[in-house]
């Protein structure tokens, strides 16, 4: 890259925009971020017309998990902080690494197309309707996976005439305007056993739930310590890897049934056996309200009629409104025909090497354009490292005709990718996975702990001279891990995958 210009246009000014820019910065370059509302922040910037995050919504990942390695929560920030200090957040974040000058608010991107010449043109328009179109060597497209609702395909869904209206729950933000209504709420993903529950406790009438597969609904919080230390974790991930599928199956579902019990045991329908194909979300109120009658489990709509709802089993009820959570469309709507056509953004998700490029495509990359389950934060650091690395050749950069092999062998899905892949994966292309004879006495932290951010500046490009107290701090807090001294089952647990390493490693 030598001798070459460093400026970085940064469509985005959300948290992967931030914290690609934070690194692009202390490698040399000059990113210039476009930010179409008046504000920094992406969906935390609440009130704005992209963001989903109601007032009163708190973060639905610890607050661990819901950092950048760069930047602590303050003391006394409760374990699921609230949405205003996600925002404050970002915004101290953008102000430690110089970004705020950065950004140009207000300013939408309405195109990027090739300029022709390897760089690309990006055209936006700013608050006083002046449109402008530069050219940049570089481009990050951070514009965020959730703000294009989709409805479902329900037989007469248009003719509901319910007093509250139909609205998805993209577009929740007050659930006191239900007090008194019976609200039914379509959907499985996490908005809808959290907003749910809020209808409960805000005076709702009755609250009906229906889901399309009945999911596994995890406790938020399990003996003290936020669910998502427990699930995500880079031992699930070397499991996939190495073991047999039924391994992490039966683990998932011993896992489950230890600390949330399955949804049947709480009277809401039976979820598939096999936890991998029905899935899981998390709530710590929602299946004891169901246990309650408070929240009544009702499998999916088959027909809508005026009020009247009727369900798959037969059974149909009167409703007042109805909340969709039922997921979003991808929406990159400032791509040119061709860039659209090459990475399939007509799809349900986008055809890239890793999530990030593509091999007709350089000096382009995508940042946080990907359906995931689980706290989102960390990858979209390490994603937003490893683009920096390429470009600064930091790391090696993809080889095309491998990159072309694996999108060629892609099947893009809509299922929501696992965090603890996306992080392991982002970090080995980065080249700053820890490494386990290193670092010994993390060896059980950085197995069965928090995969914090913290955990990946151990060493490699940007290593953190005090990232070990860190990531010590961060694996014992909530008492999760508080000595090196492996537990019996991690001790099993760990024997079994060395074991099947060891094999592989001698064919």
């Amino acid at each position: 890259m030598t001798g070459e210009p460093k400026q970085v246009a940064i469509i985005g000014a959300g948290p992967g925009g931030l914290v690609a820019a934070r690194f692009l910065l202390a490698h040399g370059f000059e990113p210039v971020l476009f930010e179409q509302s008046s504000h920094l922040g992406g969906q935390w910037n609440q009130g704005a017309p992209h963001s989903g995050v109601w007032p009163g919504m708190y973060t639905n990942t610890s607050r661990v998990l819901s950092r950048f390695s760069d930047l602590e929560w303050p003391p006394g920030t409760m374990m699921f902080p609230r949405n205003e200090e996600a925002l404050a957040y970002l915004e101290r974040y953008a102000e430690k690494f110089g970004i705020c000058d950065r950004i140009r608010l207000r300013h939408r991107v309405d195109r990027l197309e090739s300029a022709g010449d390897g760089r690309w043109a990006v055209t936006h328009s700013a608050a006083d309707g002046t449109v402008r179109t530069e050219v940049y060597p570089r481009v990050i497209v951070a514009s965020g996976r959730y703000h294009h609702p989709r409805p479902p395909e329900v037989p007469g869904l248009e003719s509901f005439s319910g007093a509250g209206g139909v609205e998805h729950t993209f577009h929740f933000r007050d659930a006191n305007r239900y007090a008194g209504q019976r609200v039914l709420v379509a959907g499985g993903a996490i908005s809808a056993v959290e907003i749910a529950p809020e209808l409960v406790f805000a005076g709702a009438a009755r609250v009906l739930s229906c889901m399309r597969r009945q999911r596994y609904v995890l406790q938020r919080v399990v003996a003290g310590v936020p669910i998502d230390y427990l699930v995500f974790t880079r031992f699930a991930v070397l499991a996939k890897e190495n073991l047999p599928l039924e391994f992490t199956r039966n683990r998932v579902k011993q896992f489950i049934l230890r600390t949330s019990g399955t949804p049947q045991q709480w009277g809401a329908l039976p979820a598939n056996e096999d936890p991998l194909l029905a899935g899981f979300t998390q709530n710590q109120f929602y299946l004891p309200l169901v246990n309650d009658g408070r929240i009544i489990s009702k499998p999916w709509i088959r027909s809508i009629a005026g009020q009247r709802v009727t369900f798959e089993d037969g059974s149909s009820e009167e409703v007042d409104a109805i909340l969709l959570a039922t997921g979003f469309r991808l929406d990159l709507p400032f791509l040119s025909p061709a860039i659209r056509q090459t990475v399939g953004a007509e799809g349900p998700a986008l055809r890239l090497f890793h999530h990030t490029f593509h091999p007709q495509l350089p000096g382009l990359a995508f940042l946080g354009i990907f359906h995931q389950g689980g706290p989102n934060w960390p990858p979209l650091e390490l994603q937003g490292r490893w683009i920096t690395y390429v470009w600064s050749g930091a790391c090696a950069a993809p080889d095309p005709e491998a990159m072309a092999r694996d999108i060629a062998a892609q099947q893009p899905s809509e299922a929501p990718l696992r965090m603890d892949e996306r992080c392991i994966d982002f970090a080995r292309q980065a080249g700053v996975e820890p490494d386990l004879e290193r670092w010994p006495e993390f060896k059980r932290a950085l197995l069965f702990g928090p995969l914090a951010t913290s955990s990946f500046r151990l060493s490699g490009p940007d290593a953190l001279p005090d990232a070990a107290e860190i990531f010590a701090a961060e694996a014992a807090e909530f008492g999760l891990i508080t000595s090196p001294e492996l537990s019996p089952q991690e001790r099993a647990d760990l024997q079994v995958l060395e074991q099947a390493q060891a094999v592989a490693a001698a064919r």
